[in-house]
């Protein structure tokens, strides 16, 4: 792809929106960065860009730039829907986003991982295995690091490990991973997309440019994903928990076994994992799959998954206190993830004070209404979704509101008991309080650590 001389518009002035322009004039394209904030809500690094050459246009886009750009890099947090993007691409333009920029230089062979939950547990294992493996390996993509800061070390050799939002799969258009991971689709992003399918299509995605050579490894235990595997050109391998597929790695007991058509194998014990929860014996399936695909041997894997310590925000110990438990799972953004990182404790003699809310993705909460009743001992509701979520699973376990996640923290701690678990996992996005999820979970992790030093616990 020949960048020199394009005139390029990058609309959104975050994370890969600033890396985008970076790379684009670093190649000798004509570069404006575009974002709805005024410039002084830009960050600082965004606003620096002016020093490389590339104009910063805050507000929308007016219809004489958008006619004369050749290329619009798209930044995930923007609807490929908007106007000006419909506005540019009926005048001419090529709509990608930035994981399709990084693609057309990226040098390495790539693994993609997408799915509701657990992407990024499931990718940063899969980098874990191949470079335990061996090989040279990056990780990128929405675990983070922007796929366009790979594309200068990246190898014919390598591999990249690619975590993909389905934000990011709607601009893709030449994307090719010789590997493709779907983990789970359930209801999410339910404010950007008219209904499940729409949002499920754009998962989808993610196999569009895979060939026989290829392989797709999908959770056959996910009505619509193990749904696709009749459809795709792809080599299908499947994992499950719940059966045995005639290709594929499944929980059998406590064993992890791979069954291939030359026989089956035992790959590592349940009780050698570090991480909790049955979704997360899913998710060192699903890596231990794309490990086998990529050729790793069975035996440096085993010894990979059993190092790997939980992600952070994902369900993290952060401390225990006064027999308490704390644990972060702010990445909990959707009702799926909830209802895992609850099931995730259901084995425990403890309850669950449980920290709901936050901005709403217009998903219903009614599927955390039984693990409620059975596992929480106490609701504590933040956020804007705090009514709502009141009102629909208020009757299945007393319910407290706070104003902030310091009170949250105070009130969960007052609500619980010796043996229980503290437990943020909101169910819900956090831009209403919080800059990321991030940053909630950094927060509730600072408000845990103070608690416990006036409590004066020992260390958990």
């Amino acid at each position: 792809m020949e960048l020199a001389g394009k005139k390029v518009l990058v609309i959104g002035a975050a994370r890969s929106g600033i890396a985008c322009a970076k790379f684009l004039a670093a190649r000798g394209a004509t570069v404006v960065l575009n974002d709805g904030k005024p410039i002084e809500k830009w960050s600082a690094e965004a606003v620096a860009l002016k020093d490389e050459g590339v104009g910063c246009l805050p507000g929308e886009a007016p219809s004489w730039l958008l006619d004369n750009i050749d290329l619009v890099v798209v930044s995930p947090g923007v609807p490929v829907k908007s106007i000006p993007v419909r506005y540019a691409e009926r005048a001419g333009a090529e709509i990608i986003g930035e994981v399709e920029l990084a693609s057309r230089f990226l040098k390495s062979r790539m693994v993609a991982i997408t799915g509701t939950n657990g992407k990024t547990t499931t990718t940063a294992l899969i980098g874990g295995l191949l470079k335990d493996a061996g090989w040279p390996v990056q990780v990128g993509g929405n675990i983070g690091t922007p796929l366009i800061t790979l594309v200068e070390g990246s190898r014919d050799d390598g591999w990249a490990v690619v975590e993909l939002s389905s934000f990011q799969l709607e601009t893709i258009k030449e994307f090719h991973p010789s590997v493709a991971v779907v983990l789970n689709v359930t209801p999410n992003h339910m404010d950007r997309y008219e209904a499940f399918t729409d949002y499920a299509a754009a998962k989808h995605r993610i196999f569009m440019n895979q060939e026989p050579g290829d392989v797709a490894v999908l959770n056959g235990d996910d009505e619509v994903v193990s749904s696709w595997a009749s459809g795709l050109r792809s080599h299908v391998v499947t994992f499950s928990v719940q059966h045995e597929p005639q290709e594929g790695i499944f929980l059998r007991g406590r064993e992890l076994v791979s069954r291939t058509r030359d026989g089956e194998r035992t790959l590592m014990m349940r009780d050698e994992m570090k991480l909790r929860g049955l979704h997360n014996v899913e998710n060192v399936l699903a890596a231990l799959s794309a490990g086998l695909a990529c050729g790793a041997s069975p035996e440096s894997m085993r010894e990979t998954v059993s190092r790997f310590e939980p992600v952070e925000h994902r369900l993290e110990l952060v401390a225990e206190a006064k027999e308490v438990k704390f644990y972060n799972d702010s990445k909990a953004t959707s009702v799926d993830a909830t209802v895992k990182a609850l099931e995730a404790f259901q084995d425990d003699n403890g309850k669950v004070v449980l920290i709901l809310g936050g901005r709403g993705k217009k998903a219903p909460y009614a599927p955390l209404a039984e693990l409620i009743r059975e596992n929480v001992r106490q609701l504590v509701l933040i956020g804007e979704d705090a009514e709502a979520i009141a009102k629909e699973l208020g009757e299945y376990a007393p319910t407290q509101r706070a104003v902030n996640m310091q009170e949250a923290v105070k009130l969960s701690f007052q609500s619980a008991l010796p043996g229980d678990i503290v437990l943020l996992a909101p169910a819900c996005a956090s831009f209403d309080m919080f800059e990321s999820f991030e940053h909630r979970g950094r927060v509730f992790k600072s408000e845990v650590q103070s608690l416990k030093s006036n409590v004066q616990s020992p260390i958990g």
